[in-house]
Formats: structure tokens, sequence, C-alpha cells
């Protein structure tokens, strides 16, 4: 499994160009808002849920978006969505609670987790995610991010809480 460590030799070598914030451990988007201090950029949120049939999606999202599950469950058409427990994390994203961010995709070798990414992160120009553990936060262009992904072999939806659709498939 990747570490923050392996994350940011990984970042390195692309040449891509991120900044480092360390600080206390953040559980909540609460945590960040007050203990973050000032990282420029979109701030997430990062939702691990699986449905009844074992099907399991990540959905970033800026961190004061309302998100309703029962809307977003239907328009993906994934019937009943619910918080995937802290087993599953561990076993497809190889990290623990907290720490949720989709550079733990990276970790999800046989793309079992489906990715969604919000469509005011994808228009900004700076996102903020964890590298793999919440005590520190990394900053990189939303470009550099998605190219990234992408490189890896990781297939982005991206997905409009406006109007609850899917926009555009990377």
């Amino acid at each position: 499994m990747l570490t923050k460590t392996d994350l940011f030799e990984l970042l390195s070598v692309k040449n891509i160009d991120f900044q480092m914030h360390d600080h206390e451990p953040l559980f909540t988007v609460e945590d960040s808002e007050n203990l973050r201090g000032e990282i420029k950029g979109a701030h997430t949120k990062n939702l691990f849920l699986k449905n009844k049939k074992n099907n399991f999606f990540l959905f970033s999202c800026d961190e004061n978006a309302k998100v309703d599950l029962k809307l977003f469950s239907k328009s993906i058409d994934a019937k009943n969505l619910s918080f995937a427990n802290a087993s599953y994390l561990e076993k497809f994203l190889g990290i623990k609670p907290g720490s949720v961010s989709p550079f733990a995709l990276l970790n999800d070798n046989e793309n079992v987790v489906e990715f969604f990414l919000d469509e005011k992160l994808y228009n900004s120009e700076t996102i903020n995610f964890h590298p793999l553990v919440n005590t520190t936060t990394i900053s990189i262009k939303t470009s550099e991010f998605i190219s990234f992904l992408l490189e890896n072999n990781k297939k982005i939806n991206i997905f409009s809480l406006s109007n609850y659709s899917i926009v555009k498939v990377l």
C-alpha cells in the first residue's frame, strides 16, 4: 500500500508542484475549518460509500456542499448508498477513517471504487486533499491533480450537485 512518502515521491517524479501543510489530525470538516490555518484553494470532504450490492464509490466535493445521498444514489444508479465501514476503507483504499482522499485510489489496484469529483472542485484552480493521512494537507493545481489520476488509470466522473448528474467522464 502506498504511503504519504510514496505519494510525495510519485508527485515529485512527475514534476507536479504541490504545497504540504502539516497540522493536527483532522477528522471532520469542522476540525479542518478550525485547525488547518490559512491554506489557499478549494477544501474538500470525501465520502466513501457503498450500496447493498457491495459496489463502492468515492465522492469528493466542496467541504460545505450539502449532499442528498438518496438523490446522489439515484442519479448514479447505485441504489441504497450508505457510508462504507472502516474495514472496507482499509481493504480497498489502504487508509484509516479521517484520511479519505482520492489519492488513496492509487491503492485500489483493481479499480473497485468508482470516483466522482464535484464539478465545483473540477472548476477550481487549486484543490486540497489529505495525502493518505489526516495530519497533512496538500495543495495542488486541480488540472495537475486530474492529470495525475488519469495517468494512473483512474476514471473520474465529474458530478454536478446543482442538477445531480454526471456532466463529464474523464
